[in-house]
């Protein structure tokens, strides 16, 4: 089953089709500015992404119908061929569907998020993607015994669901009305969907390609289609005058061989240790300034602690002339590359499989790069050069080294680029739908009892929140909770689960539970507890049918949640939070009553937690909304309420109108 919907593409530079029809105690202690700040939400990555596959997404046939059995029942289960851009389309009938509440995620059976029979499972205007293309039976079995529950609590929640089912999968007579299918769409209309998207001219393609027609022949996947219209893209900027549009598809098809038996050649007769490191950093930095590529050739030869050349400078050969030898040269804007398109991709394979002593030494030297003070390295360079290299591993079978590698490069001391890079590093092997499963499962057991020594934790936080949130924000709200449980002082982790809560009711329900009925470390919760539990969110509905408060299972947690908050905390620390309770108790009448009873009844009977009860909000008076009178009314009513649970007078009755 596919994890994610993204590929990486090398060298993109427009939106390139994300899949293949099957979308395949710790300080931070360096100063990261910005990278400091709160980023974009994982809702809105989310969005961008589904976003992008929208731009580059070709209607299928089927996809009409697929969208009316959607909009009549909330539900579609989406049949085709391996290739047809399958999951494609359920992501594109997902994002039409773009409401103000609730989330798109894809949901993992058998894995963390529990039964698909739970109903809490299921967020108001949720948008669900149920990704089965490559279950095996048994799974597929299980899955249409659940659907009826899960289509329920989709109906209830004014959710959406789409199930991609596996392509020879049965399916009973009570769940064929959900059905759609759908048929691979025109491979030309995708080719040239993409060339759009890259902004090539309309005059420019509309010609005769016969390497084009001869692809398209073979009735290639979508993600191959994508990956054919990349590198035509790359071939015109690169030689924009000469052949045009046909010589542009040739080099595309041939460059689908890599090359490898030409670059293997080239590296034989290419002995000397200054050309073998020129070859590398050339492929490794494609597209670079030449400046760079010869800084990071000269960077190789001292990481291998080889020698240079001991000739003068001035006899030596210039770089120009170096790089001819080598088959790349500097263009116009002075960035290296070689002539052949996407020979630097078959470059870097050759060294990584034929120089495996290396290996770890070219894993160095890419960090060394990406940190190198230099005016020609940019973000998106440093991005691309740590893409290369994880390339290198998930190609080889060994993404989960990746975790390792990324562990690796954030050991202090550290300096920002390189801790960028770390986190990259590991985003490479969560994109890859062979590995993201188990590395979301190390990811946690990091997360949760690792020694985090040096940045880690603030890799393992970004990767939650950039990598995990926008397509499983449930696993990276477990991931983070532990990591928030471990903080001393400052508190990113916290923060960052604070702001993936406030992306949904449920997720906020979730982890109100999490911290008060199903607490492994009570006292570490009941703080983590009072900025979870803001009353502002629980009384808000924000697009739901009611909100949160309303629930007797909240309710439940939050009367759990304060008890323990007001038992094992000192009053300075739980104080401030117990005022903003009370200050929305002054602005929320319809709940007042509520807001007051919960804080009351989490103090039970104990005289002394009631007092300081009382003590707050005489202390809350004078910053209440409304002013001091606003405030003293309150506390007027939190003391009635106290002085029932003391049973000092009968409960009164609630105001018309007013929610107990």
């Amino acid at each position: 089953m596919s994890d994610t919907f993204t590929t990486r593409v090398e060298q993109p530079g427009g939106p390139v089709h994300a899949g293949s029809g099957d979308f395949y105690s710790y300080t931070v202690n360096v100063g990261l500015g910005d990278q400091e700040a709160p980023g974009r939400s994982p809702r809105r990555i989310a969005d961008d992404q589904l976003r992008l596959v929208r731009q580059q997404f070709v209607d299928p046939a089927g996809m009409g119908m697929a969208r009316r059995v959607r909009d009549g029942s909330s539900t579609v289960i989406l049949h085709g061929a391996p290739g047809s851009g399958r999951t494609a389309a359920a992501c594109v009938l997902l994002y039409e569907v773009h409401q103000g509440a609730g989330i798109f995620r894809e949901l993992l059976p058998g894995e963390e998020e529990g039964a698909l029979t739970d109903p809490s499972l299921v967020g108001v205007g949720d948008r669900l993607l149920l990704n089965l293309a490559e279950a095996d039976v048994s799974q597929w079995a299980q899955t249409r015994r659940d659907l009826s529950a899960l289509r329920k609590a989709v109906q209830e929640q004014q959710a959406h669901l789409v199930v991609v089912m596996p392509h020879d999968g049965a399916l009973e007579s009570h769940l064929q009305p959900y059905r759609a299918d759908i048929a691979r769409p025109p491979a030309m209309e995708v080719f040239r969907r993409h060339l759009r998207l890259h902004q090539m001219p309309y005059e420019e393609y509309l010609v005769p390609a016969p390497a084009l027609d001869e692809f398209l022949a073979e009735q290639p996947p979508m993600e191959e289609i994508a990956h054919f219209a990349d590198r035509v893209r790359r071939a015109r900027a690169a030689s924009p005058v000469r052949g045009g549009f046909a010589a542009w598809c040739e080099q595309s098809r041939d460059a689908r061989t890599q090359w490898r038996k030409e670059v293997a050649e080239l590296v034989s007769t290419k002995c000397a240790a200054q050309q073998r490191a020129l070859v590398f950093a050339a492929a490794m930095l494609h597209g670079a300034h030449a400046d760079l590529v010869h800084r990071g050739a000269a960077l190789l030869l001292s990481t291998l602690n080889t020698p240079r050349d001991g000739a003068p400078l001035l006899e030596g050969k210039d770089l120009a002339e170096r790089l001819a030898e080598i088959g790349a040269a500097a263009g116009p804007d002075g960035r290296v590359r070689f002539a052949r398109l996407d020979y630097d991709a078959a470059v870097r394979a050759h060294f990584w499989d034929h120089m495996p002593d290396l290996r770890h030494l070219f894993s160095t030297w890419t960090a060394q790069s990406a940190e190198l003070d230099d005016p020609h390295i940019t973000s998106d360079l440093r991005k691309r050069l740590v893409g290369r290299l994880a390339d290198q591993y998930l190609r080889t079978g060994r993404g989960i080294d990746l975790a390792f590698l990324a562990e690796e490069w954030s050991a202090a001391p550290t300096s920002r680029a390189r801790l960028e890079a770390a986190v990259n590093t590991l985003a490479c092997g969560l994109y890859d739908p062979r590995y993201s499963r188990s590395l979301r499962m190390l990811v946690y057991n990091w997360c949760k009892g690792k020694q985090l020594t040096g940045n880690l934790a603030h890799v393992l936080l970004r990767t939650c929140t950039d990598v995990i949130a926008p397509t499983h924000p449930d696993q990276a709200v477990t991931r983070l909770h532990h990591l928030a449980r471990r903080e001393r002082g400052a508190t990113p982790a916290l923060d960052a689960l604070c702001r993936l809560a406030a992306t949904s009711a449920r997720l906020r329900r979730r982890m109100l539970d999490r911290l008060t009925c199903h607490s492994a470390a009570p006292t570490v919760d009941a703080r983590l507890f009072l900025r979870i539990c803001d009353p502002v969110a629980l009384t808000d509905p924000t697009g739901a049918l009611r909100p949160l408060i309303d629930e007797k299972g909240v309710q439940d947690c939050v009367v759990a949640g304060w008890a323990e908050a007001l038992a094992r905390l000192p009053q300075p620390h739980w104080q401030p939070y117990a005022e903003r309770w009370l200050h929305r108790a002054c602005t929320a009448d319809k709940y007042r009553d509520r807001l007051l009873a919960l804080l009351v009844d989490a103090a039970g009977r104990n005289g002394s937690t009631l007092a300081a009860l009382y003590s707050a909000a005489r202390a809350a008076e004078p910053a209440a909304p409304g002013g001091r009178a606003s405030g003293a009314a309150t506390t007027e009513h939190l003391l009635q309420k106290i002085s029932t649970a003391q049973g000092l007078r009968p409960p009164a009755a609630p105001p018309r109108g007013t929610t107990r």
